[in-house]
């Protein structure tokens, strides 16, 4: 690596008031990632920044170890797990340490049970939010849109993953590359695993072949994040178009997560925001579907919203006339669906009964229907650079559209009527009684239609209204949860959100933002903790101040 980046991300640095991450990212273990990190520490070091090493792992590499003298090492903390001593990062040691840049290697790594967070990039966002810039490793196929692609090629199953939303918010992201001929001669040398593990790994998922692939999708990545700065760097220029992409989910769909994976990359490869739209039929209804098929359910919502999607819930037993509505609505551009478990029957096609997919290719009016045989486990990626999706379009900041008293902290029990009917009432002064009835029927019809009380937590109830001229949000922090009895689902973060009827765009991009908020964890757990307005006021205005129009870190 040149000293220029090591220039360019120490001027960040200077400069930030959040921390910033950096990621070194690979195709495989042995490319150097450890290495040059390690590198870049000393340079930063030798400019008199304080930089400590939260946890490096050499793997017994010399080469890597002998970097390590000289740097600060904050110890391990050690955990004793089914008789086995492991040790982890000490996160409340980097914290109180508080070091200007903390090197922390391996973002997929799984903490070992018992520990305060689950991922390490959930320590790595802790210690972001404090302020400590953060300089980490990945390898590509940890990234959880690429899952179905790694393994279709080369037959492993990746099981540490990182969401894409934490690779979209790095500041920084340095391909580390190596031709896959070196680095197959540095396994030969035992440069990279012990000599016992050598020839399995040349024979399973070091051969030359899966090494090419990945190679190429980590510079796909690295050109990715090029290309969605430079279209972030236009804010003010893009608007929705007809390429805006929508995902179909069912509860009994199979292989789900391969379906919103690909819909993720293809969203990005069109650099648009995308939409996860599940439509609940009356069979769906929870009282009809047993616990299993609930828990995949709300799995896959969750999944779709942490691969960047916003999630919308419909009711009714027209599936196809809901989505063709959604689309015209929201001008989608592409529907992706999966193949439908079973043919259509004999009976069917000879009484001329059309499928699900003949009525939505039939009545979607220009748009693009993908349909992946998700059955069979293939992928049909797009042909084109997959990368992550981007949000289309800046909007105005969120605080913009709260006003003084919008903010209501319950410390009571309340029902879900009550809370919405305080936070419809509270957009609204005295003289538009008639505005606020109209924001209370189309905010309770779009309730009808689909519970916006979903998992994680959190709800964010929103609809389009007659005769209002411009958006308006407003926040309710429950202390006790407000119960929805339609889905089970208590949610103790409440955003209300309605907007013109005749700004559909705007209304997806704002939502979008709000999707962001909601899908920032430590966000969220900030908002549940709030008692006073003034301090859900400060936790919006700390992330509007550190975050882009589409959520992520300013640079």
């Amino acid at each position: 690596m040149s000293e220029n980046r090591a220039e360019s991300f120490l001027r960040l640095i200077r400069r930030a008031q959040r921390g910033r991450l950096k990621i070194y990212l690979g195709y495989s273990a042995g490319v150097g990632k450890t290495y040059e990190m390690l590198q870049e520490g000393h340079r930063l070091r030798n400019e008199g920044v304080d930089v400590v090493v939260g946890l490096v792992e050499t793997h017994g590499r010399e080469e890597t170890e002998a970097l390590l003298p000289g740097l600060e090492v904050i110890p391990r903390r050690r955990t004793t797990y089914r008789g086995i001593e492991i040790g982890e990062m000490d996160l409340d040691a980097v914290l109180q340490r508080r070091p200007t840049v903390v090197l922390v290697d391996e973002l997929a790594h799984t903490n070992i049970p018992g520990s305060k967070n689950a991922k390490r990039y959930q320590d790595i966002e802790e210690i972001l939010a404090a302020g400590i810039h953060v300089i980490t490793t990945l390898n590509v196929q940890h990234v959880e849109s690429l899952y179905d692609t790694v393994e279709r090629f080369s037959g492993v199953k990746v099981r540490e993953r990182v969401p894409d939303k934490v690779v979209m918010d790095a500041d920084q992201i340095v391909n580390v590359d190596l031709t896959t001929e070196d680095l197959r001669e540095r396994l030969k040398a035992g440069k990279v695993y012990t000599s016992e593990r050598i020839d399995t790994a040349l024979d399973g998922f070091f051969k030359a072949v899966n090494l090419e692939q990945l190679r190429e999708l980590t510079l796909r990545e690295v050109a990715s994040q090029i290309d969605s700065r430079r279209r972030d760097a236009a804010e003010g220029e893009s608007t929705t178009s007809l390429d805006q992409v929508m995902v179909c989910l069912s509860s009994r769909g199979p292989n789900t997560e391969m379906l919103l994976r690909y819909a993720s990359r293809l969203a990005g490869r069109l650099n648009r925001n995308w939409y996860a739209v599940y439509v609940q039929t009356s069979w769906e209804a929870p009282t009809q579907i047993d616990a299993q098929t609930q828990r995949i359910l709300t799995n896959n919502l969750s999944l779709a919203r942490q691969l960047g999607a916003t999630v919308f819930t419909y009711r009714g037993d027209d599936v196809v006339k809901t989505i063709l509505q959604f689309a015209k609505e929201y001008r989608v551009g592409h529907i992706v669906l999966g193949a439908p478990a079973r043919p259509a029957s004999f009976w069917s096609r000879l009484t001329g009964r059309r499928s699900i997919i003949e009525r939505l290719v039939s009545g979607c009016n220009g748009a693009t229907v993908v349909v992946l045989d998700t059955r069979a486990r293939h992928e049909a990626a797009p042909t084109k650079q997959p990368v992550k999706a981007i949000s289309a379009a800046p909007t105005e900041p969120l605080l913009k559209l709260i006003a003084g008293n919008r903010i209501l902290c319950w410390n009571q029990e309340l029902s879900k009527e009550d809370a919405l009917r305080q936070l419809v009432a509270s957009c609204f002064g005295q003289k538009e009684a008639a505005l606020s009835n109209e924001a209370w029927n189309a905010v309770m019809e779009r309730e009808k239609q689909g519970s916006t009380f979903l998992s994680e937590d959190i709800a964010i109830p929103h609809a389009r209204v007659q005769g209002l001229s411009s958006p308006r949000m407003s926040i309710g922090i429950a202390q006790h949860g407000i119960l929805d009895t339609a889905t089970g689902h208590r949610a103790a973060v409440v955003i209300l959100y309605v907007s013109p009827l005749h700004e559909p765009d705007r209304h997806l991009r704002i939502m979008a933002r709000i999707g962001a908020l909601a899908r920032n964890e430590l966000v969220h757990a900030k908002l549940k903790s709030a008692r006073k307005p003034r301090e859900v006021y400060r936790v919006l205005q700390e992330w509007e101040e550190s975050s882009g129009p589409s959520g992520r870190p300013r640079s």
